[in-house]
């Protein structure tokens, strides 16, 4: 499945600040993932990088002077705005976001900038003092007035060895911002709460019952709601994954605490899915101390841990939901979902296969079936990524015929 990047116009405006080198960074992912990169650079960004590193990473000509690319007609500043699907002006100095502010047009780039009709990312990147000074947090509001769409700096420590808000983000953060200007807002409106990963239950401090899910499944899915534009709520087990940018996230650990997080957020939600393998057993009674080798016994007494989706299924009706469950199977697949479909009066079930090396637990590919009322659609073998955009297609369908 090809990035949505595929194919798009993208301008990259350099300007000058020590953070010049990270957008190297950002302008080669954006390159791989297939988009036309032109990066434009100001006078003072070039005292920072060379512009021949951007053109090595885009294998397009780096234009640095308007009037030098008018007379050897290359690209100009007319061209540059119209044809772009986006500009992302990344590190944003204080002066730069002043021009753009006030309309000013004094080189390539901010010329470029009054002639584009696309979305235009800021990235700003400075010293704390600079962002926090009145004249550029109001200059940054005239940006928002104006339609700018600003990419919120980081805290952490600066060049200049100060601590403090100011330090560009990380490309995987700024990544989804941009994704989200080429995606249908399709989900604009409606409130996800996503449930992810295993639950852990104790048998003593040491040990505990699980199982192998990894929490990519669901990750996949509250990142690509919150994309297409959904309030996301995303109530996770332990993982080793951070949190999707924009996602509001909540840890549990045991099934019961998954419970006592999911249902008061149900009676909010307009959409739920719970991808989350949440443990069907837990001990009977977990010991206070570690348990040695020598004094433990071979019977372990379990009792049934809360049945969420169960329960969430009962409520449906009340709360007005869609519900969306998951099952893990290694045969009869479609058995096995259609009696869990039925029996837990779901709206749509996800039935992965885990019995391949590249399916189900602990991979970053998957191949899903997804089955409701009317029948059942075979989803590809694709990445978990791809897998939960097939899946909310599926669920803005049903959305749509509410």
């Amino acid at each position: 499945m090809k990035s949505q990047f595929d194919g798009k116009k993208i301008v990259v405006g350099v300007t000058g600040s020590i953070a010049a080198f990270k957008v190297a960074g950002w302008v080669s992912s954006l390159a791989k993932e297939g988009a036309d990169v032109t990066v434009v650079m100001t006078e003072s960004a070039c005292r920072f990088v060379a512009p021949l590193t951007y053109g090595a990473l885009t294998g397009n000509p780096v234009l640095t002077d308007m009037f030098a690319a008018e007379e050897s007609n290359a690209i100009s500043h007319i061209q540059l705005g119209e044809e772009a699907d986006l500009i992302v002006i990344a590190p944003a100095t204080a002066n730069t976001i002043a021009k753009f502010a006030h309309g000013i047009a004094d080189d390539l780039l901010s010329t470029s900038v009054l002639a584009a009709d696309c979305p235009i990312f800021v990235a700003p990147a400075m010293n704390s003092r600079m962002l926090a000074n009145t004249a550029t947090q109001r200059n940054i509001g005239i940006l928002k007035e104006l339609g700018f769409r600003l990419i919120e700096p980081e805290s952490g420590q600066m060049a200049c060895k100060t601590e403090g808000p100011g330090r560009l983000p990380e490309w995987d953060r700024v990544r989804e911002e941009l994704l989200a200007a080429f995606t249908p807002q399709d989900l604009k409106g409606e409130t996800f709460v996503v449930t992810a990963g295993p639950t852990r239950e104790a048998l003593d401090p040491a040990r505990f019952l699980s199982n192998r899910s990894s929490g990519k499944m669901g990750y996949a899915i509250a990142c690509a709601a919150r994309r297409r534009g959904a309030e996301v709520l995303l109530i996770s087990g332990p993982t080793a994954l951070a949190a999707p940018f924009g996602v509001l996230c909540r840890e549990v650990q045991t099934a019961e605490e998954m419970y006592e997080a999911v249902i008061p957020a149900s009676h909010e939600a307009s959409v739920i899915i719970k991808s989350a393998a949440v443990s069907d057993f837990s001990p009977e009674t977990a010991a206070v101390d570690k348990v040695k080798k020598d004094d433990a016994g071979f019977v372990l007494q379990l009792r049934k841990t809360p049945d969420i989706l169960q329960e969430l299924g009962a409520e449906k009706e009340k709360y007005g939901y869609l519900l969306v469950g998951f099952a893990a199977e290694r045969c009869e697949h479609l058995e096995a979902g259609e009696k869990k479909l039925v029996k837990k009066n779901l709206d749509l079930i996800a039935i992965n296969d885990i019995g391949g090396k590249e399916t189900g637990f602990e991979t970053d590919t998957n191949q899903v079936t997804l089955l409701d009322r009317h029948g059942f659609t075979e989803l590809p073998f694709t990445s978990k990524a791809a897998t939960a955009d097939l899946i909310l297609d599926r669920v803005c369908k049903l959305l749509s015929e509410k």
